[in-house]
């Protein structure tokens, strides 16, 4: 078609109309890393509040020696390197906020290298990962440091933003410095050592519902306030940048088993409230089971895989031997995820669906 001319002899402009659908381009993968970053600052300014400098340590630590990873290995293997993503400092982030405040450094350094290496990089990098790779990280310092790694400190310690917690700044392949005096002089006559899941666990010891939403309470370095968790997480939400269907499956699904367990046996099983706001399970809902790669992508898909996040976890929480069952469930779920959505792929439209044996 030629452009038909106006009065002045310039052509007249076109209007392009096509049918539908009228899909809007999608957001550039580094806005999207860009945007989950700003959802965790929060969690982790107010980590440091909570814990002081040495979880800031930690935070700078495990980002640091995520990035370097990454880009050391893209130049290794003659790629570019991909840190303009932004995927590596979501990992470092990520990592750190879920180890004991007062983990040893050089430890976290460790699981940083295993997290992006074995966990992402190995893979072949972003979009190639089948787990998430913060908790390949931390489940390698499950295994390697279990001591360390279950050893837990007070929240609000008077000389948090003065002093590091002694076992922070341990050298590399020594044990990590003993914490008695440090808490004789900083935790509060009723700190036990423990977290609220390890308390009910073990112990029957309940802890407040409103501690557990504000964060006084004992735990991993950002898993405390429940409440501010699931702020951050909204804000991804209304930018239609997180899949809120994993979240709310995960959610429920965990609030349901709970509630029947709880229902059989209330003095031994914790109710649905406590389970939802107790230990990782808002931080692996919100930030690590929505992970884009590691997460199935049919509509039904995504119901099934939260709801065997949640239910899991319940199952390892209340069952297992460890007092806390998020990141196993994730990881697991993970390993599903290709399953569940070959499984559960929708039928094309117009599709026949297959005859079975005998059928006409």
């Amino acid at each position: 078609m030629t452009d038909s001319l106006t009065t002045r002899g310039e052509p007249e402009p076109h209007v392009l109309l096509r049918t539908s659908p009228h899909l809007r381009m999608a957001e550039p993968v580094d806005v999207i890393m860009s945007h989950v970053v700003y959802a965790l600052l929060p969690v982790c300014a107010f980590s440091v509040w909570q814990f002081g400098i040495s979880v800031l340590a930690l935070l700078v630590v495990c980002t640091g020696s995520c990035m370097l990873t990454e880009h050391l290995i893209c130049k290794l293997s003659g790629k570019v390197s991909t840190l303009g993503d932004r995927s590596a400092v979501i990992t470092g982030l990520l990592l750190a906020l879920t180890l004991p405040p007062g983990f040893p450094l050089w430890m976290g350094v460790v699981g940083a290298i295993f997290g992006m290496a074995v966990g992402k990089m190995f893979f072949g990098g972003l979009g190639f990962n089948i787990m998430n790779p913060a908790l390949v990280g931390r489940a390698f310092l499950q295994a390697a440091f279990t001591v360390p790694m279950t050893t837990w400190v007070p929240h609000a310690a008077s000389n948090r933003f003065t002093e590091f917690i002694p076992s922070s700044l341990t050298l590399p392949f020594l044990k990590p410095a003993p914490l008695g005096d440090w808490m004789a002089h900083n935790a509060p006559d009723a700190f036990t050592g423990a977290t609220p899941l390890a308390r009910i666990k073990f112990e029957q010891v309940p802890t407040d519902s409103m501690d557990l939403l504000l964060g006084s309470s004992a735990g991993s370095s950002g898993e405390t306030s429940a409440l501010l968790i699931l702020i951050c997480g909204m804000y991804l939400i209304f930018r239609n940048m997180m899949n809120w269907r994993i979240t709310f499956s995960v959610l429920a699904s965990a609030a349901l088993f709970s509630a029947v367990f709880h229902w059989f046996n209330p003095e031994v099983y914790p109710g649905p409230i406590f389970t939802l706001c107790s230990g990782g399970l808002m931080l692996g809902a919100v930030f690590m089971a929505t992970d884009m790669v590691a997460s199935p992508v049919t509509p039904l898909g995504v119901w099934v895989y939260g709801a065997v996040i949640g239910f899991l976890t319940v199952i390892i929480r209340f069952f297992g031997g460890l007092s806390e069952g998020v990141m196993y469930a994730i990881l697991l779920a993970n390993a599903c995820s290709p399953l569940i959505s070959a499984v559960t792929q929708p039928r094309r439209y117009g599709a026949r669906m297959p005859k079975t044996k005998g059928t006409p």
